[in-house]
């Protein structure tokens, strides 16, 4: 299979997912986000948290960075302008 229709996929079943999609519109309401307070956002455990939060990772769609103990993430609007239109994703956010 070619790759870029593998990232594709990957990108499309990442965006497919309500939880991961609310958890891209919560990034893009702040600038950065502990995962400690996004926990608070969902009523999902920190380790299913984590799962979503690595399908959006694997694809570039979210970034890490680490503070001290805690991981801070962030919306990757320049990689997740390269699937959606920016029309949808006014409408999405």
């Amino acid at each position: 299979m070619n790759n870029d229709i593998k990232l594709y996929e990957l990108v499309f079943r990442a965006l497919s997912d309500n939880i991961r999609l609310n958890i891209l519109i919560e990034l893009n309401k702040q600038e950065s986000i502990c995962v400690c307070n996004l926990v608070e956002y969902f009523n999902i455990s920190q380790s299913k948290l984590s799962y979503h939060l690595k399908m959006l990772l694997d694809v570039n769609l979210i970034t890490k960075e680490r503070q001290g103990k805690w991981n801070y993430y962030s919306i990757n609007m320049d990689e997740l302008e390269k699937f959606l239109s920016k029309e949808l994703i006014l409408k999405i956010f």
